[in-house]
Formats: structure tokens, sequence, C-alpha cells
């Protein structure tokens, strides 16, 4: 299943590459997840297809440094495996007009206390020292993504799980966003140590969370109370209803497109460092499931997908307060359980890839 799968998205690939309709709208706004290639053939003319202006994509430390480096910030170290994936889809973006961001993901057992990849270093430092590294090794890159959906459980440990309904976290509940914290904070001056043109993507929550979004931005504090640097805030506003910012708000704490709004609000009472700040928002992630998959407890039918992507982009049109957004699953795949993709498992276009296209 996996291999047809394989042949029948590199098929699409030259398809979409060889024959579109109107030129796509290419916005410097609009972000992807999604591989480099696939089956030999480059998914990067499918991105420029769609009007794609940054590449997202992820880099793990703990898959590149499985043994502790003498001097973690070079990149030369012979302890550092730098994944030739990585090289060869920046060298790709950078062919076709794209800018990338790189999230940095996981910690090696040697940096988290012989945890499974998930578990947050114990020393901010290394994390930074890594990233440090990352950044002279891709110095091209310059949107540097620090952890992915941090106030889960599954993604960075340990977490403690709190009510959505609480005002305030418990000492032990806590602990992961002001741990979270200093790892980016260190990584904020790391990365700006290397290039002052380096913007930094942190808090990085999503729709609902084992701690709630507004409850992870409050106590993002570093010790003695300060907030951590960031460029930008991250959020995946993953939505069960049209995206419509005149909607109520979401129920039980939770954050969907539909109250970005009031996550701009929130982002700046929280972590603004100066009166008048405003942080820009990434949206690293969005998709819309058209069948039932593992990631979702809902989908839509594809003509709701196509108008839910058109209203998501433009909200984003008429808003200079978000930077960017993003979309994760190129393709359908029932192997991996995921059904959000922009085209079907034969690489047809669903309403929802024209819909992204002019978005």
């Amino acid at each position: 299943m996996r291999g047809r799968l394989l042949l029948l998205l590199a098929g699409a690939a030259l398809a979409l590459a060889a024959a579109g309709p109107a030129q796509a709208h290419f916005s410097g706004r609009k972000a992807i997840w999604g591989p480099g290639v696939v089956n030999g053939v480059s998914q990067f003319p499918v991105y420029r297809d769609l009007g794609v202006g940054i590449y997202e994509t992820q880099l793990s430390w703990h898959e590149v440094a499985r043994t502790r480096p003498r001097h973690p910030s070079d990149p030369s170290d012979p302890a550092y495996r730098w994944p030739a994936e990585l090289a060869d889809s920046v060298a790709q973006a950078q062919q076709y007009g794209m800018r990338v961001m790189v999230l940095i993901m996981g910690a090696p057992p040697w940096a988290n206390g012989g945890h499974a990849w998930n578990f947050a270093p114990r020393r901010p430092a290394d994390y930074a020292d890594f990233a440090r590294a990352a950044a002279r090794r891709y110095p091209s890159v310059h949107l540097w993504m620090v952890w992915d959906e941090p106030s889960r459980v599954r993604r960075f440990a340990p977490l403690h799980r709190s009510n959505p309904a609480a005002r305030t976290l418990t000492r032990r509940q806590a602990a992961a966003p002001r741990l979270y914290a200093r790892i980016l904070d260190a990584a904020y001056g790391a990365l700006k140590g290397v290039s002052r043109g380096n913007l930094v993507i942190g808090g990085n929550t999503y729709t609902t969370g084992d701690i709630r979004t507004g409850q992870w931005i409050n106590y993002m504090r570093l010790p003695g109370g300060g907030r951590p640097r960031l460029d930008l805030y991250g959020h995946n506003p993953f939505s069960f209803r049209r995206p419509n910012l005149a909607n109520p708000p979401g129920p039980a704490a939770s954050i969907d497109f539909s109250d970005l709004g009031r996550l701009g609000a929130m982002v700046d009472s929280g972590l603004a460092r100066r009166r008048g700040q405003h942080i820009p928002l990434f949206l690293t992630e969005f998709t819309i499931p058209t069948a039932m998959d593992r990631e979702f407890n809902f989908y839509v039918d594809l003509g709701t997908q196509a108008d839910w992507i058109r209203a998501a982009f433009g909200i984003v049109r008429r808003s200079p307060r978000i930077y960017a957004l993003g979309w994760i699953h190129l393709y359908d795949d029932p192997s991996a359980g995921t059904a959000g993709g922009l085209l079907d498992i034969s690489g047809r276009r669903k309403p929802g890839y024209d819909a992204f296209r002019a978005g």
C-alpha cells in the first residue's frame, strides 16, 4: 500500500508541475509542511503551484546528536549527523523562491536523563547549543521554531494536565511552562547570536492542550518572573467550525481559528516585554479533514473544506497581526490515518487545493 501511494504521489507531482490552471496567488504568508521528495520526485513544483512562500520542516535533535558532542555549538563536531534531506530541501526552497522554517524538536537521552525524545532537556543550555549549531549549519534559514505543541503531554514531558476552568496552576503543573520558557529564552539568545536576522517562534500551543493556551502563556515565566524572549508566537488553530472572528469564544478555553483575536490579546498581555508591543502570530499548522482520521474526531465534505480554507485566508489577508498560515498534509495518506490533504490518495486535487492556491 505504501509503495503504491508513493508512486501515485510522485506521478501527481509531475502532473501538477506540468500543468496548472490560472497562476497561483504567491504569498510570503502562505506556508506548508510536506516532504521534499517523494519516490525520487521533488515536491517543490507542487508547493510553487500552490503559491507557497514558506516551506516548513523539522530537525530532530535526538536523531542528529545521538551522542553528546564535545563542541556542541560547532556544526562540524563528529557527534552530529546532519540529515541530507534537510540540506536538499533548503536548497530546493531557495531555488523556488521560498523561505524555510525549521522546527527543532526532541531531546536525546544524554540531555534529558535517559528518557524518550519527548522529555525536555534538563539544561536549557544544551538545547540552545544545538540551536546555535543548526543555525550555523543552515545559514540561509532565518525562521526557527522552538519545540512543537509543548502544552501537550505526548510532546513535552514531564507535563501534568490542568483543569481548563482553573485560573491558576499548581506548582507541579506550572513546572512545564516555566521550563519551556527557559528553553525558549536560551534558544533565542543562541539564534540571535548567530544572526540578528533570525526570527524565533515560541509558545507553539494548539487549539486545546493538556495545559490550555491561556494558562500556558500566563505561566511561561523565567526564574524571577521575567518573560522569555521571542519574535513570533506560534499556534495551531485547528477548528471544528468555519473560521470567523465574529464567532463566540471556543468551549472549555479552547483557541481555534475564530479565537485568534482573543489569542492576540492573551499573547500581548502575557508575553510582551514592553508597553504597546504586539507580538505577531505564526499559525504554524492548520488542516481540515475530509474523512475520519486518527488526528481529529470530526470531518467535513470536500466543498466545506474549500470554504473554510477561503474563510481562513480571508482572515489572514485582513489581519497584519498574522505573520503566516501553515498547512499540514499535502496528501491524504490512509496508511498513516490522515485525511486532511489538499490532494487525495490518487493525487487528484480536492476543491481545497484550489482554495489554498488562491489564498
